[in-house]
This record gives C-alpha cells, sequence and structure tokens, in this order.
C-alpha cells in the first residue's frame, strides 16, 4: 500500500509541474494573437485610416455634375454680341456600373416618345443596340461556328462584325431612332448629364417623357443652351463656334476634354475666341452627391455645388462701328471690279494695341461672289506695295548710313546690267530730284528706297552695273521691318494668324533685294500693317493688338459683372532710334498728305479731320497672268497725338486704280469719328 501511495503521489506532482507549463504556453500564444490583432488595428486605423474610410466614402458616396450656361461676349460699350438661348432639352445621368440591357429598355421605351436624328448613326452603334437585346445575342451566336472556343470578349467582337455585316438585319426608322438614343445613353459616362435631345423638342414630347419618367431611370427634362447673336451672326468671324450635341467634341481634342471632365456632347469652344478662351467662357459644372446602396441605386442626392456660369469676355470691339466698317468695306470692293480678289482693313488704337474693327471680304473673280473674310486681316498675306517704306526710312537710319541731317539723295532710275528700276513719276529721268528722307516718302520715292538697301548692303553703286551685293542685305532689311511687325506674328489674340510670306534670298534673287526695298517682295498681313503704323504712331512701341479687353463676371441680374481681369497692353519690342530720327519718319508721313510738293501721294486725305498722316501704297502684282494692283494704305489720326491706326489693303485691281483705298479710308475715318469717338473732342 505505501509503494502504491508512493507511486500516486509522484504521478499527482508530476501533473501539477506540467499543467502551468501548458498555460503558460496558452498565454504566450494569446498574448501573441492580441499583439498581432492590435499591431493590425493600428494599422488599418492609424497608419491606412484615412485611406480606407476614402475608399469606403467612395463606395457609398459619389458626385453627379449637370451642365451650366457659357459665358458672353460683350462689345466695348456692353452690348451683347454673343449670347445664350435656352431651350428645353431631354437629358439622361448614367447610373453606376449601369448594364447594357438596362439602358437598352430605357432608351427603347424613350424612343416611343422622342424623335431624334440619326443621320450620325454608325454600323457599329446600330449593331451594338441590337446585341443589347439577349435574344439577338443569342441567337447571333448561334449562327457562328466554333464561337465556344474564344473568349467572351472575342465572341462579342464576332457577333459584331457578323450583325455589321449581315443583309438579313433590317434596322426600321424606330430601330434607328432607338439606336441613336441607346448610343448616346451608352456613351455617357456614370453619374455625369448628357443630353439626348438639346433643341427642337416638341411640347409634346416634353409631356410625354415627363409622364412616363418613372418608367426611364436617368431620364430627365432639363435646359440647354446654344448661342445666340443678337447683333448679327457676321461676329462669328472673330468671336468663333461652339459643338453641340450633334456634333460633339472635337474630334482632334476628344481625349483631352474628356480627361479634363467634359461629356461627348458638351459644348465646346471649337474656333478663335470661344476656342481661346474656353477655360473662361465654360463655366463650371454642378455637383451633386449621391448616396448609393449595395445594388448602386441612388438612395439619396445632396446638391455639394451649383455650378457657375462661364465668365464673359468683354472686347475691345465697337460693335456699331464694326458694322459700318464691315459695310464700308464690303461696298468699297464690290465697287471695285475687275480681278479684285477682296478688301480688308483694321482699325486700332496705337497706344495700347485695342482692336476697335475688323472688316474683311473676299471676292471671286469669275463669279463676283463676295464673302464675308474678317479673318483674312490676319491671315491672308499680301505684297503691299509703298505702305512699309516708313519702316525702311527707320532701317536705314537705325543703320546710320543716313541721319537726321544728312539724308539727301537724289531720285534717279537706277540701271542694273540695263534693267531699270524707277519711281513712278520719275521713268525716264526726266523728273530726277533731291529729296531728304521726308521729301522721299512724301513722293514714295523707289529710287531713294533702292538707294538705301544698298547702302546698307554697302554697295557702291554704278549705273548700268551689275548687282553684286551680299544676299545678308535681305536679313538686314527685314530685321529692321521686323521690329515694327512686318513679317513676324503680332501676336493678336486670334487663333489662326499668319506670319507672312518671304520672298526667296539666294543670290540668284539679288536684284529682289531692291524691290524688297519699297514693298514690291514680301508678303505681309493687315495686321501687321496696323502694328507697324501703331509702332510708328506711339513713339516706337511694338504693342501687342488684342480683341479682349477684359473678363468679367454676371451680376445677379444676370446681365455684365464686375472686371475679374484686365488685358493691359504688352510691349513686344522698343524701336532703338533717337526723338530726332522719330520725328524725321513722322514728318514724312504728314507730309504723305500736307506736303506742298507736286507729286506728293496722299493729298486726297487732306480734308479728313482731325489732320491724319499716313503712307500709301501701290504694287504691281499679277492675278492668273493678267497684270494687277494692290493699292494699300496704313494712318494715324490725329497727326499731333495719334489716337487710332486706320490700315487697308485692296489686292488686284485694274491697273487702272488710282484712289480706292484713299476713298475708302475716308469712309472708315468718318465712321469712326461718328461711332467711336467724336472728333469735337480732340485736340
Amino acid at each position: 500500500m505505501k509503494i502504491f501511495k508512493k507511486k500516486n503521489n509522484q504521478n499527482k506532482k508530476k501533473k501539477a509541474s506540467t499543467l502551468p507549463f501548458r498555460l503558460n504556453i496558452v498565454f504566450t500564444l494569446v498574448g501573441i494573437l492580441f499583439a498581432a490583432l492590435l499591431a493590425q488595428l493600428v494599422y488599418l486605423q492609424v497608419v491606412n485610416g484615412t485611406k480606407y474610410k476614402a475608399e469606403v466614402d467612395k463606395s457609398d458616396t459619389t458626385t453627379m455634375t449637370g451642365n451650366v450656361q457659357r459665358g458672353m461676349i460683350y462689345d466695348s460699350e456692353g452690348k451683347v454680341l454673343v449670347g445664350n438661348k435656352a431651350h428645353q432639352a431631354i437629358t439622361y445621368t448614367k447610373g453606376v456600373n449601369e448594364l447594357s440591357s438596362k439602358i437598352y429598355k430605357t432608351a427603347n421605351t424613350l424612343s416611343q416618345y422622342v424623335k431624334v436624328s440619326t443621320s450620325s448613326l454608325t454600323k457599329r452603334q446600330k449593331a451594338d443596340y441590337y446585341l443589347a437585346d439577349e435574344n439577338n445575342l443569342k441567337n447571333t451566336l448561334a449562327q457562328l461556328k466554333g464561337i465556344k472556343n474564344y473568349s467572351a470578349d472575342a465572341r462579342y467582337d464576332k457577333a459584331l462584325e457578323y450583325v455589321e455585316n449581315s443583309d438579313n438585319i433590317k434596322f426600321t426608322k424606330k430601330m434607328k431612332n432607338a439606336a441613336t438614343i441607346f448610343a448616346k445613353m451608352s456613351g455617357a459616362y456614370q453619374l455625369s448629364t448628357t443630353y439626348i435631345k438639346d433643341t427642337g423638342v416638341t411640347q409634346s414630347e416634353l409631356a410625354q417623357v415627363g409622364e412616363h419618367l418613372s418608367e426611364m431611370p436617368g431620364v430627365n427634362v432639363g435646359t440647354s443652351w446654344s448661342r445666340d447673336y443678337p447683333n448679327g451672326k457676321s461676329i462669328q468671324n472673330i468671336a468663333g463656334t461652339v459643338s453641340n450635341e450633334k456634333t460633339g467634341l472635337p474630334s482632334g481634342s476628344v481625349n483631352q476634354l474628356l480627361a479634363q471632365g467634359y461629356s461627348r456632347n458638351d459644348s465646346v469652344g471649337q474656333t478663335f475666341l470661344e476656342k481661346q478662351y474656353e477655360t473662361v467662357l465654360s463655366g463650371s459644372k454642378s455637383q451633386t452627391d449621391v448616396k448609393l446602396n449595395s445594388d448602386n441605386q441612388i438612395t439619396k442626392q445632396i446638391k455639394k455645388y451649383g455650378g457657375q456660369k462661364g465668365d464673359n469676355l468683354q472686347l475691345t470691339i465697337n460693335s456699331k462701328f464694326q458694322k459700318d466698317l464691315q459695310a464700308d468695306v464690303k461696298a468699297a470692293e464690290a465697287s471695285a471690279g475687275g480681278y479684285s480678289t477682296g478688301t480688308y482693313a483694321v482699325v486700332m488704337n496705337p497706344k495700347n494695341g485695342a482692336i476697335i474693327g475688323l472688316g474683311g471680304v473676299d471676292r471671286n473673280p469669275s463669279t463676283s461672289k463676295m464673302t464675308t473674310n474678317v479673318l483674312g486681316t490676319i491671315n491672308n498675306s499680301i505684297v503691299m506695295g509703298s505702305v512699309v517704306k516708313g519702316a525702311m526710312v527707320s532701317g536705314a537710319l537705325m543703320d546710320k548710313v543716313i541721319t537726321p541731317t544728312n539724308s539727301v539723295l537724289t531720285d534717279m532710275p537706277i540701271n542694273i546690267g540695263g534693267v531699270k528700276k524707277t519711281s513712278w513719276f520719275n521713268k525716264n529721268g526726266g523728273q530726277n530730284m533731291a529729296v531728304d528722307a521726308a521729301g522721299a516718302l512724301e513722293v514714295s520715292s523707289n529710287s531713294y528706297m533702292m538707294q538705301l538697301a544698298m547702302k546698307e548692303a554697302k554697295f557702291n553703286y554704278s549705273a548700268g552695273g551689275a548687282l553684286s551685293m551680299s544676299t545678308s542685305i535681305f536679313n538686314k532689311m527685314r530685321g529692321y521691318f521686323q521690329q515694327f511687325g512686318l513679317g513676324v506674328k503680332t501676336g493678336v489674340d486670334i487663333p489662326g494668324e499668319s506670319t507672312g510670306i518671304a520672298g526667296p534670298s539666294t543670290s540668284s534673287h539679288i536684284g529682289n533685294a531692291l524691290d524688297l526695298s519699297f514693298g514690291n517682295y514680301d508678303a505681309y498681313t493687315m495686321i501687321q500693317v496696323a502694328q507697324y503704323m501703331s509702332t510708328i504712331a506711339n513713339g516706337g512701341y511694338r504693342i501687342q493688338p488684342h480683341v479682349v479687353e477684359s473678363i468679367r463676371g454676371t451680376n445677379a441680374k444676370g446681365e455684365l459683372g464686375a472686371v475679374k481681369a484686365t488685358v493691359m497692353p504688352k510691349v513686344l519690342n522698343t524701336i532703338p532710334m533717337t526723338n530726332a530720327e522719330k520725328k524725321l519718319v513722322k514728318r514724312g508721313l504728314y507730309q504723305v498728305v500736307h506736303g506742298t510738293n507736286t507729286y506728293k501721294t496722299g493729298g486726297r486725305l487732306a480734308s479728313i479731320k482731325p489732320e491724319i498722316s499716313a503712307k500709301t501704297g501701290t504694287a504691281q502684282t499679277f492675278y492668273n497672268g493678267n497684270e494687277t494692283v494692290t493699292l494699300s494704305l496704313a494712318s494715324y489720326a490725329p497727326s499731333k497725338d495719334p489716337e487710332v491706326v486706320v490700315a487697308l489693303a485692296m489686292p488686284n485691281l485694274g491697273v487702272d486704280a488710282e484712289s480706292n483705298n484713299m476713298n475708302l479710308a475716308k469712309k472708315i475715318y468718318a465712321d469712326y469719328w461718328k461711332d467711336v469717338q467724336s472728333s469735337s473732342t480732340v485736340k
């Protein structure tokens, strides 16, 4: 018995010693698990808490956007040039992860009440609509052999190909109407509103859609806007155009615009100011927070941001003067006849670069048909003739080949290897005369300009000898011209400006360097000529032209609001001429109109009040092998303190044309003082 008891006691001791050891292991494991759990909680809540909260919010709450009005465009006096016209529209807001089968059903229902244009419906869109019907998809796949070996996407592509090329599937008008609606709905981004029909919605369509809205998830009756032109559509030549529901986003920038949050059928600036100032005019879309349930159904909507109409542009253009200027240009072109190809004019403020009016008309000499082309003033390159001689004299003064006190040369025929180039009044040398720089401008001496070019090239002229000047003379003269804006972009804030055309500058064309000196070689735009004359008028500052004066908001009454930004004059470069040199050039331009020489070229302009300074131009040109002339003119007024520059050109007139340019200038100045500023207030 003792032995047994002893053994039993030993077993008890063994068990007692084992139990705490096992408990320690359990407690240790539990402790490790709790520590791991705590670490995970810290990781989730502290380290990445914000991230996961955002993910949860994203799945539960998202944002729906809506369209707003574009900003408007006003003239310098606050008159509406480009406004908005409201239309009732049928809209669709795509749900989250919307299935094609559901969109198909909604599109079919809506198509019973709304008729849309199907002209842009593609084969692919018709096939997508057809296959959105599960039975059609099933039957189509059954027609395809070995289709089970393909992936789901590949099977659908095969089905698309089959439907697109099938002659057995006929689309009725009703099907095409529904297919177009389906395509618009399918192309929308989730929770973004797109237009199904934005213009021409009938009262019957509105009533029927409104009555059946509960049957069509996402469909609603809303408002769309299209551009309106209360002062006439001619302003579109400057303002540009916008896309609409039918045209969709511009194809060249669709991906970029979609990435910026645009819908495929949003209105967006396509050309000119509408495009240049898209970010200003477009406004910001409304935002509505929507709560979704587990089935992605909207359960609650909270307006977060009501959206903001686009800001407005106020232009430097005076709308009344713009109309009169265009009428003047059109009337001048109508009476031109012959091979005339158009008339163009720019009127601007030389002190700040503000464009007051742009006029342009193209003409087809074969049919005499005229079309408005206001932007011909910035993108048509024209050989202007003598109008550029002010820049030639200025370049020679800067190059120091003449000075204000030593600028006299003899106007005489220039004989290069037996080829004569002369001034208009001295064809045979019978009218040789000594003229200074101002006098050369007054009588528009070609001979004087050619001699300046040879002096700048350091070429010693000998009558009848060869012209062995270096071709570097081209770059030298053009360099001086460009300082005034001739042959370079002016920087005008309208897209599409041309640089002009520079003729060949090789040694075989060295004779054309003389033609370049008096404006009968390179071609310039009308806006360049206006900038050039403005640079002389304002004392030597080449200022960037602009048609936008300011960006303005909208007040509580929906009218033009406070100024948000103003376009300040931008000086592109300053002409390095002395005051004496500048005065000499200005004196020459004044003498063109008011001088005493018998051969002054602008005497017909002397009746204009206040007094103007000007340079006329005549270029010998050709149209389809026929000899023509291009008449031009660049001027400023008043001569003592210039406030306005008028520049114009009339290409390819008959060779007997003489005063068309000056007659047009008279009308333009009369309209300017009548519409824009009273001449009686000018000293």
